[in-house]
Formats: C-alpha cells, structure tokens, sequence
C-alpha cells in the first residue's frame, strides 16, 4: 500500500499525520508513505526527523482582505496543482489523506483530478477554509468533533477523532516527573501554553506562584523558550528554591507527563485535546484568542457541556482565578473523578484504528 499525506503550517496539521503513519507501520510494515509540505512550514523541520521521503511545493494563503498578494496566491495555487500532479504520478499513491494547511489543498485537489481517492481530516470544530473547500472533491471527510459534520456534506462524514489519541493512550504511567524534580506519587497539575508559550498564562502563573507554593499538590509549568529567562529572572529562579513547583521552558516528555499527571492547564488546540480525552485527564482550558475563526473556543465549549473540563476565557485569566480552579479541582476528588469519567468518555483512543479502516474502505 502507498499513502501519501499533505498538510503543514502547524503542529496541529502535522503531529496528526505522523501518528497515523507511525499506526500503520505497525499493522502494515511494508506500506510506503510519501508526505508533501512547504519549504517554509513547521513540517520541513519536522517530518525529516521521521525518516520519511518528503518533497515540497510553493504555496501561500489567501489575505483576508482585498490584497494584491491575492494574485500572487491564485497564481501559486494553480502552479502547485501542476507540480502536485507530479509528485502524485511519480509516487502512484493509493490514496491521499490532507490534514490541513494550504499545502494540502493543492495536494488533494490534484489527487482528485488524477481519480485517487482522498481523505480530509479536519482537526477542529471548526473548519479550516482549506479543507471546507476540499470537502466538495475529497472522498471522505474525517472529523474529530461531531459538531463540525453541518460544514461538510453528510454523506462523506466520518467520526474518526485525531491519530494522536492513540499514539497516547498505549503510554504507560510511569515516575517521569522524578526528571522534572517532582514526586511522582503527589497530585501533580501541569500548565502550559503551547510550544512558544502564552504572554497571559505566564503572567498569571507568576501571580498564582505564591499561592501554588502553599498547596499539597505540586505543578509543573512550562513557559515556553520565549519568557523562560525573563520567568528566571522575576521570580529569582537562581536564589529561590521550590519545593513542589518546577518551572521548564519546555516539557519534551508531554504524552508522559500527561500520562502521569492529575489535572492539565493549557490552550484548547485540537492535538492537546485529543491526549488528555484519551488518557481521560481533567483540564482547565484557555482557549488562544489569536486562532481562525475562535476555533479553540469552540474545541473547549463542547467539553465544557460534557463535565470534562472548566474554561477560563484569556482576557478573564488571573493568577487568583488560576489558583481558584486548580484548588477546585485538585483538592475535591469526587468532582476531579467525575471530570475524569467525563474526559474518557469525550476521548476516542482507537483514532488511528478508525481512520485506517477509512483507508482501507476507499481503496
């Protein structure tokens, strides 16, 4: 079998492709896998380090305002499709699975010409433009919030969830956070803002630290590299020793760490939400402001209404309210047990599985 996947831009299109190439290595060792990026996206840094063929196309997105930029773009759009076709003949794939970004309108449009069949698979609640407009020509559209299915036609929906899910789920708890300088046999909330970090849960952290020093529970919180010398030096990082805070600029271990974790505190991509659903972690949710069309939002409002997880809204986020809810949480086991059915329930931990017998079917 040959598959080729497209899709770049972001972690959240990428990660997604990447555990459901490493799933069917498992099942199907002597698959050949193709993937098509940008030269310019997350995915050229990324997908080498998985040892797998990798080729580019130049491609832009569409400014959302009257642009003379708009020209240059329809004009890359219709030249990559050209160049896709290339790579597309040249591979012979069975099938091609985009997972978003521009790239992969380009790839997947292609891909439809030459009468391959083709999956969609849209991360997020809401959908990206790249993929509602690639939903009219793709073979299937699989989803991972139920949700999203009134944008796409009804008959090519599928309920997959994201591949990420089951990559997690086979990780067993272990005594990681010991590399974290924390006990693993303590209730432990970890925080983080992304791989970059975010200004607002920086600054609240900052101002929750007191509190947080004082609580039975410990926290592990990653800042990001951006505010992680700054964070060292407004807090006095050097001279002060915490007893059951560690600060990281960066947690490497995540799927680990969430494995081993009681609570988590972040951002509402979807990649996040489909690890700690799986692991059926409870979360308190700070949807980014700054995403198309308020997407994490609407990721985190339907966990909202199942129970899994509380959200805070970015502008309303404080040290204290931080504090508050973590103690919410933390400290009253039937309600964190009860977020924690909540989140099993929300979480679809044979995703790879789902999405491989989607494959399957339409070739």
């Amino acid at each position: 079998m040959k598959i080729l996947i497209t899709g770049g831009g972001t972690g959240g299109h990428i990660y997604p492709a990447l555990a459901f190439v490493n799933y069917v290595k498992k099942i199907e060792p002597n698959t050949e896998f193709m993937y098509v990026g940008t030269e310019i996206g997350l995915e050229s840094q990324i997908v080498p380090k998985y040892n797998i063929p990798f080729k580019t196309i130049k491609i832009q997105g569409f400014r959302r305002s009257l642009s003379p930029q708009n020209i240059k773009t329809v004009y890359l759009f219709l030249n990559s499709i050209g160049k896709a076709k290339k790579i597309i003949k040249d591979f012979q794939p069975d099938v091609v699975i985009g997972t978003g970004g521009y790239v992969s309108g380009s790839v997947v449009y292609a891909a439809k010409q030459l009468k391959i069949p083709t999956i969609v698979h849209e991360q997020n609640s809401i959908p990206g433009m790249t993929n509602k407009f690639l939903s009219k020509y793709a073979t299937k559209v699989a989803i991972c919030f139920p949700d999203v299915a009134d944008y796409f036609p009804k008959d090519k929906v599928v309920l997959t969830g994201n591949p990420r899910a089951q990559e997690v789920v086979m990780i067993e708890k272990t005594d990681v956070l010991k590399e974290y300088g924390l006990d693993p046999n303590k209730k432990t909330v970890v925080i983080f803002g992304g791989s970059r970090g975010a200004l607002k849960i920086n600054q609240a952290f900052i101002e929750a630290l007191p509190l947080f020093e004082q609580r039975d529970y410990q926290v592990l919180y990653a800042s990001g590299e951006r505010y992680y010398k700054e964070l060292q030096e407004t807090l006095n990082l050097s001279e002060k020793k915490l007893t059951n805070i560690s600060i990281r600029p960066y947690i490497d271990k995540m799927a680990e760490v969430l494995a081993a974790a009681d609570l988590m505190v972040g951002r509402a991509g979807a990649t996040s939400i489909a690890e700690f659903t799986a692991l059926g972690l409870p979360a308190i949710l700070i949807p980014s402001p700054y995403v198309t069309n308020d997407h994490q939002t609407k990721n985190a409002q339907s966990l909202v209404k199942s129970g899994a997880v509380e959200m805070i809204a970015d502008q309303e986020l404080t040290g204290l309210k931080l504090a508050t809810e973590v103690d919410g949480i933390l400290l009253d086991e039937t309600r964190h047990q009860a977020m924690a059915t909540a989140s099993k329930q929300e979480g679809i931990p044979d995703a790879a599985e789902r999405l491989y017998k989607v494959v399957k079917e339409i070739i």
